[in-house]
């Protein structure tokens, strides 16, 4: 039987616990700094080049683009529906849906990018117009309407690059917003809660960029995918993203949907989804933090890492917070939490480097669907261990050894 009175007080004491950890955490040197001093032979930790998470999405990806050069459509439709249903993910929590059907189209987008980047419109829209016979060929199917609309979307992000709207020249103006057209119409022909798919709804979510008054609907759009997909942590730091005042929001209605999410998810996540909401607006905005409950964070990351122990979701954390921690002097207040948590994360639960995971934080602030960066493994590795001397340099100068391994962390000597 459920006891309210217990369940205050167990929060409580564990807010209190986490303030006590703020208040006696190490002032971290900035994660960015390469820390030549420190002696990084005696740090060990196993470095995971390539991780459950980046073999699923391999293994994903090639499967459904294997179905799409063989044309195999109802094959790949039947597919994408069952995993959509199923609200399969990765290790790491991608929608499995999602990257067969980014795999669907990779061949076309790749195609209409060769032509954006010759600045030819009829170029670009070739190989969609194949993808279109094939929706024809297939009426009534969201999960072939899902592969062309999310095909106009990555074009039409293509043609905007990194501009913002009022900043594109007037012809790729153009083409931007007549491929979201023409994805917004293939998705408006789906309910995203009739046809019980995340993938629609998430669908509609990419189409805000182009709406014209996307502030009125973020939060409903964002509401309806996460209400059917809650255990998805990946949404909810979309809508944060889209919350922030560059995009469609502001800093108090990004605090205000962070605990309503935190409200509708807490069966799931305990406090857990108040950090997904905050995460990556807190790497790429450093504005969030003066609204951060700390408290709040500092819980909401205990659930996470109760519920979510794998170390794919330890090193995005222990990334993400080095990152937030590192932009901000000097530590007090809300920003000594965030370094207390970091220190937390690292000493209680990190067993091995995932250096993909670090290359890739902060994410995209563009929101775009695709990216390509120089040598990642190597980045993410030496920003890893970077960070890691940093935290542990003054062990290191007195000559202690610090070993992560399947057990946890050793210090000795």
């Amino acid at each position: 039987m459920e006891n309210p009175y217990l369940d205050n007080a167990l929060r409580y004491l564990r807010q209190t616990l986490a303030g006590l950890r703020c208040a006696f955490s190490l002032k971290l040197p900035a994660p960015n700094a390469l820390h030549p001093e420190a002696d990084t032979r005696k740090l060990s930790i196993a470095i995971c080049e390539r991780t459950p998470q980046e073999q699923a999405m391999e293994y994903h990806f090639a499967q459904g683009q294997f179905l799409a050069r063989q044309e195999r459509w109802d094959d790949l439709a039947l597919m994408l529906r069952s995993l959509d249903h199923q609200r399969a993910t990765t290790p790491g929590g991608t929608p499995v849906a999602e990257v067969l059907a980014q795999a669907a189209r990779a061949d076309a987008v790749d195609c209409a990018r060769a032509a954006v980047q010759q600045g030819d419109v009829q170029g670009a829209l070739a190989p969609l117009a194949a993808l279109e016979e094939v929706l024809a060929d297939h009426p009534g199917d969201h999960t072939v309407g899902l592969v062309v609309a999310m095909a106009h979307i990555d074009v039409g992000w293509v043609w905007r690059g990194k501009a913002l709207s009022e900043e594109m020249p007037p012809e790729r103006r153009a083409a931007f917003y007549a491929h979201f057209r023409s994805a917004s119409q293939i998705i408006d022909q789906f309910d995203p809660f009739a046809q019980q798919s995340p993938a629609v709804a998430a669908a509609r979510c990419a189409l805000l960029p182009a709406e014209p008054r996307p502030s009125s609907r973020v939060a409903d759009d964002y509401e309806d995918l996460i209400d059917l997909d809650p255990q998805c942590a990946r949404h909810m730091r979309d809508l944060g993203r889209h919350l922030l005042p560059r995009w469609y929001g502001s800093y108090a209605r990004l605090d205000l949907e962070a605990r309503r999410t935190t409200a509708r998810t807490h069966d799931i996540w305990g406090g857990g989804a108040y950090v997904w909401v905050y995460l990556d607006t807190l790497a790429s905005d450093p504005g969030t933090l003066e609204h951060l409950d700390g408290a709040l964070f500092a819980e909401g990351l205990h659930d996470i890492l109760e519920r979510r122990p794998d170390q794919h979701t330890v090193n995005l954390l222990a990334a993400s917070l080095a990152f937030i921690q590192s932009r901000r002097s000097p530590l007090g207040g809300t920003l000594a939490r965030v370094a207390a948590c970091f220190d937390c994360v690292v000493r209680d639960h990190l067993r091995e480097v995932h250096p993909m995971v670090w290359a890739n934080v902060p994410p995209l602030d563009t929101l775009q669907p695709f990216a390509s960066s120089p040598e990642p493994l190597a980045r993410g590795k030496a920003r890893a261990m970077a960070v890691l001397s940093g935290l542990f340099a003054e062990d290191i100068r007195k000559n202690r050894d610090i070993r992560f391994d399947p057990d946890g962390l050793h210090i000795t000597g």
